[in-house]
């Protein structure tokens, strides 16, 4: 199959299979908290080795679990060090979608900068380029980078657009999707406000995009049902994903499915309750019920 039948293949599957993308793509600065909450002690690791292993023996524990295949998630979004690596003996993306028909993304953004404006920037990517052509290299089907939105300052939210969208394009120039994540924090005191200034900064920008382009749009829950409507229609954005941002996975999945057309992208709501101590029967019962009920949020 050559690379273009893939991508192909993959792009028909987010456009048009029901069903949410599991975010497993915590990095350096929140893996300890993802491990806490797995029931790992901080004790259990002396170095950030012995910590990313620990984290990818708990995601290789989730991407092999029964219930974790392809009917009902569409696609997985990982951390480098999980693209770097195996799971049963196979590079994390080829894996994916050999064995589960599951589309690997990869989290690519450095972190966040310190507030200004309101807002928190992505860190300079310097090596961007370099890790694009290690994604296609390794069968990566595109990338997702996180701002933070934490009050309605206008032009420190058009200052997060502008920077994904210029991202974007090199994403896209390289031949991969870019999801495009400028969250909205659920605590920013001014959230419906800062919400309709995004829409606004959003549907500038999508209309900024070359023909035929597409991106994906990963965003916080809204304040009003429905609110991001406009965008689950425009022909330009290929999927309209919802963060968890903190929400407990039953307050999630609730407003979620008030949200028609927005599927979920969920991290923490996925895994909440899952812990290292569970025998595989629980760890699998208790997966298999997150993930039913994320999708069946994800249907409306």
């Amino acid at each position: 199959m050559n690379a273009l039948s893939l991508k192909a293949q993959q792009t028909r599957k987010i456009r048009t299979q029901p069903g949410f993308i599991a975010a497993l793509d915590q990095s350096g600065g929140s893996t300890p908290k993802a491990l806490a909450a797995y029931g790992e002690a901080a004790t259990a690791w002396k170095t950030d080795d012995q910590m990313f292993a620990l984290v990818h023996r708990m995601r290789s524990r989730i991407m092999t679990s029964p219930g974790f295949s392809g009917d009902r998630i569409l696609a997985a979004i990982l951390f480098e060090g999980t693209m770097d690596r195996e799971v049963e003996g196979r590079p994390t993306a080829d894996y994916l979608w050999g064995a589960k028909r599951i589309v690997p993304f990869l989290k690519i953004d450095q972190g966040l900068a310190d507030e200004r404006e309101g807002v928190q920037l992505m860190k300079p990517m310097p090596g961007l380029a370099a890790l694009l052509e290690r994604a296609n290299a390794k069968r990566i089907f595109g990338t997702k980078m996180r701002s933070v939105i934490k009050h309605a300052d206008a032009a420190g939210i058009r200052a997060v657009v502008a920077q994904q969208f210029e991202l974007a394009a090199q994403i896209l120039a390289a031949g991969l999707m870019s999801i495009v994540e400028p969250e909205v924090d659920i605590h920013c005191p001014d959230k419906p406000q800062a919400e309709a200034l995004l829409k606004d900064a959003l549907r500038r920008a999508l209309a900024g995009l070359g023909a035929g382009q597409q991106v994906m749009l990963k965003l916080t829950l809204p304040s009003q049902d429905d609110f991001y409507a406009e965008l689950v229609r425009d022909p330009r954005v290929l999927k309209v994903v919802a963060l968890s941002g903190g929400y407990r996975r039953a307050e999630g999945t609730a407003l979620l499915a008030r949200n028609h057309g927005v599927i979920a992208s969920f991290s923490r709501a996925l895994v909440e309750g899952l812990s290292a101590q569970q025998s595989d029967e629980a760890f699998d019962a208790g997966l298999d019920e997150a993930i039913q009920s994320i999708y069946e949020a994800s249907l409306t």
